[in-house]
C-alpha cells in the first residue's frame, strides 16, 4: 500500500506564489496517474491537476494557467507549482492517484494534507 505526505502549504497573499510535494513510499510509484486534490471548507474534495504516467496532465478550469503539475519519478514524488494565487484557493491540499477519470474517488488512503491560506 502507498502512503502519501503532502507538505509545503503555508499562508500567502494573493498573487502569490507556492509549491506544494506529495512523498509516496512504497513500489512502483511510476506506474500510478497522480493527482492533486483541494477541499475547502464546507465543500467536497475535488480533483485541481492530474499527471498521467507518461507525464501528460489536465487541470480543473479553476485553476488552469496558474497551477503547474510534475513528477520526479526517481524521488517517489508529486508536485504542485501554484501562482497567482487567489483568496478562493484557499483549502487543504491532498495527493492521491485518481480512480479512472473520476475527479473524487482515489485509490490510496488519503494523507493528512497541506494547508494552504491565501489572505492578505
Amino acid at each position: 500500500q502507498v502512503q502519501l505526505v503532502e507538505s509545503g502549504g503555508g499562508l500567502v497573499q494573493p498573487g502569490g506564489s507556492l509549491r506544494l510535494s506529495c512523498a509516496a513510499s512504497g513500489r512502483f510509484f511510476s506506474i500510478y496517474n497522480m493527482g492533486w486534490y483541494r477541499q475547502a471548507p464546507g465543500k467536497q474534495r475535488d480533483l485541481v491537476a492530474r499527471i498521467n504516467t507518461g507525464g501528460s496532465t489536465n487541470y480543473a478550469d479553476s485553476v488552469k494557467g496558474r497551477f503547474t503539475i510534475s513528477r520526479d519519478n526517481d524521488k517517489n514524488t508529486v508536485y504542485l507549482q501554484m501562482n497567482s494565487l487567489k483568496p478562493e484557493d484557499t483549502a487543504v491540499y491532498y495527493c492521491n492517484s485518481p480512480i479512472g477519470n473520476s475527479n473524487y474517488n482515489a485509490k490510496f488512503a488519503w494523507g493528512q494534507g497541506t494547508q494552504v491560506t491565501v489572505s492578505s
